[in-house]
C-alpha cells in the first residue's frame, strides 16, 4: 500500500463509512461506476478521474488484507507528524493507468501526471502515445526532467470493464439475447464487436440457454501478438403455453 494511496480517502470515495460491510462497498462501487464510468461521459476527463478512483478504492477495500493495511496507513498519518525531514528523492517511480478497451486496441495519447513529494508545488507532465494494439500489462519507461535527470516514471497499462464487455485476461464475454424461434431454427445475429465495427454471429439451431459462442481473435490483444477470444453467452425466454383443460 503506497502512501499516495493513504492519502484518498476510499471510504469517502464510495460514499461509505469506516465501519461498512463487504455487501455495502460492493453495493457502492456497482452504483458509482456505472455512474461516472467513460462509456457513460466520453467527452469528461473528471469522469474519467473519478472512475480510477472508484476502481482503487474498491480493489483496496474489498480486499481484507489490503483494507487492514489501509486503515493501518490512515491511522498513522492521523497522528502527530514528527518532526519534518527533508523528502527521499525518488528518481524512479510506478503508477497505473487504466484504459478503456477501444482504446487499447486503436490506440490513444494520455497525459501522465506525476506528483513527487520531493517536488513539491510542481507536477510533471508526461505525454505518452499508446500504439494499437496495446496489450493490458504493457509498460512503457518515460525520462524524468531534472531535478530526477536519469530516473524515469515507469507506466503500468491495464484494463478498464465496459457494460458490455467483461474481461478475463485476454478474453471478453458477453451476452446476447435472442427471440425463441431464434434459439429454435437458428441464424446469423449481429453484435458490435470490441472495436465498435458489427460482427455476425451464427447461432446453431436448438442453442440451450447460457450456452456460449467462441469468436476467435476477437478479444483483447496479447502481449505477444494477436488477440484473445470473445465468448458469446446466449440467452432468451422460453415460450410458455398455457391451455385451458375441459371440464
Amino acid at each position: 500500500m503506497s502512501s499516495d494511496s493513504a492519502e484518498i480517502d476510499y471510504y469517502a470515495v464510495l460514499g461509505l463509512d469506516r465501519r461498512c460491510t463487504l455487501a455495502q462497498i460492493r453495493a457502492a462501487y456497482r452504483l458509482f461506476a456505472k455512474r461516472f464510468h467513460p462509456d457513460l461521459n466520453p467527452d469528461s476527463p473528471e469522469a474519467l478521474t473519478r472512475s480510477q478512483e472508484i476502481n482503487a478504492a474498491h480493489e483496496t477495500l474489498s480486499d481484507p488484507a489490503r483494507r487492514r493495511a489501509y486503515d493501518r496507513e490512515r491511522d498513522a498519518a492521523s497522528r502527530p507528524a514528527a518532526p519534518a525531514r527533508a523528502p527521499k528523492i525518488e528518481r524512479n517511480i510506478a503508477q497505473d493507468v487504466h484504459l478503456r478497451i477501444e482504446e487499447l486496441l486503436r490506440g490513444t495519447t494520455i497525459e501522465v501526471r506525476v506528483k513527487d513529494p520531493a517536488n513539491p508545488g510542481e507536477v510533471e507532465l508526461h505525454s505518452l502515445e499508446i500504439p494499437p494494439q496495446t496489450a493490458p500489462g504493457a509498460r512503457f519507461t518515460l525520462p524524468r526532467p531534472e531535478p530526477f535527470e536519469g530516473g524515469s516514471v515507469k507506466v503500468r497499462i491495464k484494463a478498464l470493464p465496459g457494460f458490455r464487455f467483461k474481461i478475463r485476461g485476454s478474453d471478453l464475454r458477453c451476452d446476447l439475447r435472442i427471440s425463441t424461434q431464434r434459439a429454435t431454427q437458428g441464424g446469423s445475429e449481429m453484435i458490435t464487436s470490441a472495436s465498435g465495427a458489427p460482427l455476425r454471429i451464427q447461432i446453431p439451431a436448438r442453442i440451450a440457454r447460457g450456452e456460449e459462442l467462441r469468436i476467435p481473435g476477437e478479444g483483447l490483444p496479447k502481449p505477444r501478438g494477436d488477440r484473445g477470444d470473445l465468448f458469446v453467452r446466449v440467452t432468451y425466454r422460453p415460450e410458455v403455453r398455457v391451455s385451458r383443460l375441459g371440464r
